[in-house]
């Protein structure tokens, strides 16, 4: 298979297990605000995809989400797709360009995500609807309520990057 072709049928199905997994989450009633299932695709994206691809997979993975679930909902789907795209075009920087580890890469872009969760949700709920943005509650949920989510990163991904790149140098 070429590489294009390769790329574009894990595009595919990183956002397909990207609409997916959420579904799955929130019919066993666990929340996707603290254990994160859109983002995994995000992420694994960036590991094993060009970093085109890989934004690509972040951020078309809400906006089809909320196509076919109202998941995430409005207007916060906006954020949420620079959120995702972000992780995938770092992590596929950061691990595939400027050869960082699993770790550190997944760090850097955990936190760029964030970053621009932030802005863009500031931008969103201030500046666009007249809305107050408090930042600390904001934080608190990135950070603190997601912890699950966050652990479930720092522990699968690594994991799955590992088979993932093992299984693909013994093709």
């Amino acid at each position: 298979m070429s590489s294009k072709n390769y790329n574009l049928t894990i595009s595919g199905l990183l956002v397909a297990s990207g609409i997916l997994l959420p579904i799955a989450f929130h019919s066993f009633k666990l929340g996707g605000q603290i254990f994160l299932p859109m983002h995994l695709p995000a992420f694994l994206g960036g590991f094993i995809l060009p970093w085109q691809f890989a934004g690509a997979v972040g951020l078309i993975t809400p906006f089809l989400s909320f196509l076919f679930t109202s998941m995430p909902p409005m207007p916060g789907v906006f954020s949420m797709m620079a959120e995702l795209f972000t992780y995938g075009f770092v992590t596929s920087l950061a691990y595939n360009k400027l050869r960082l580890g699993v770790y550190p890469s997944l760090i850097i872009s955990m936190l760029a995500g964030r970053l621009v969760s932030i802005v863009g949700n500031w931008i969103i709920a201030a500046i666009i609807m007249g809305k107050t943005f408090n930042f600390v509650n904001f934080t608190y949920g990135l950070f603190v309520v997601a912890l699950p989510g966050i652990a479930i990163q720092l522990i699968l991904l690594p994991i799955l990057v590992r088979l993932i790149l093992r299984d693909k140098k013994n093709k």
